[in-house]
């Protein structure tokens, strides 16, 4: 692993995380970081992100764990972040086959490894960073325990029938614009979307953070989904909801405003899942790690719980 650059905003006042530069197997430079425990470690949290977000969104999370004694380690996905970008243009969320993805998640347990970062080991995944993390239980990842922010394992379509999303996708790839944004708006969401009609966060001090980061970090975002990236996405949630749910206690959370993916699919994936808690959230929107101080505790709180319940060296 060789080092990394990690970003911070001009008087940011928490710990800069130790970023690294790790390559997969098919060949992309992929950023990593660690953020040690403050004090004798009780384990180890994988950090995955959701789409459209890089390292440096979780450092006050990454902070609340620290302090709870347990480090932290986390990763930009391919086409998002630092890491590789996956086409010439470097807007779009954009993704070959969601199988692709695990190519990361390996690297990011490869690089736990090479650090010798204590156990247990628990996951903590938001939105896609959810299927992704569910994908990779599947696969044989293991991990002590795990927790889930609004997983992305359905999407919230609105009113868009299932198969003509499916099926604009596959036309828009075979016409050769699979790589094009589906929502073709000026940039990332923060910047084209108003804080009182965001899906994210209701908090303001929370925008307002995402706001400056995207200003000053333009090559860290990204804008609006890719038709492939749909395409897979929506291909990805249907192939794991037809499969059994992994034996490992789980926390999954659930705002009650939640609009971005699909409420219904969670409800579902917990109900067939023996080991997993839903916590609902009233009044959080999407972000629960970056929604109100009293929603962001609770979250939090939960998910520290939840591992040293499930603390087994």
């Amino acid at each position: 692993m060789q080092p990394a650059p990690f970003r911070q905003l001009p008087g940011d006042p928490l710990r800069p995380a130790n970023a690294y530069w790790v390559q997969t197997e098919d060949d992309l430079r992929i950023r990593v970081a660690h953020w040690a425990a403050q004090g004798d470690p009780r384990g180890t949290v994988l950090l995955c992100p959701g789409r459209t977000e890089y390292i440096e969104k979780y450092a006050e999370t990454a902070d609340h764990l620290t302090t709870h004694g347990y480090e932290v380690i986390s990763i930009d996905w391919r086409g998002q972040g630092l890491s590789t970008r996956l086409q010439d243009d470097p807007l779009p969320g954009h993704i070959h086959s969601f199988a692709d993805y695990q190519n990361d998640l390996v690297e990011l347990v490869i690089a736990a490894t090479e650090l010798n970062l204590p156990r247990p080991w628990h996951w903590l995944a938001h939105s896609m960073g959810g299927c992704i993390t569910l994908a990779g239980l599947h696969a044989g990842l293991e991990v002590q325990s795990a927790v889930f922010s609004a997983p992305m394992w359905g999407i919230n379509l609105r009113q868009m029938p299932h198969g003509v999303a499916i099926g604009l996708a596959y036309l828009a790839g075979r016409m050769g614009r699979g790589g094009r944004q589906v929502y073709r708006g000026g940039g990332t969401y923060a910047l084209d979307e108003s804080f009182s009609a965001n899906l994210l966060t209701e908090d303001a001090d929370q925008w307002c953070r995402m706001l400056r980061e995207a200003a000053a970090w333009p090559d860290m975002t990204v804008g609006g989904a890719s038709y492939n990236w749909v395409r897979e996405a929506l291909n990805e949630c249907a192939r794991l909801s037809q499969l059994d749910s992994p034996n490992v206690p789980a926390l999954v959370s659930l705002g009650s405003q939640e609009k971005v993916v699909s409420a219904a699919a969670i409800r579902d994936r917990v109900s067939r899942w023996s080991g997993a808690e839903l916590l609902e959230i009233d009044g959080a929107r999407h972000e629960v790690m970056m929604c109100t101080p009293e929603r962001r505790a609770t979250f939090l709180d939960a998910a520290v719980a939840h591992f040293a319940k499930n603390h087994t060296s």
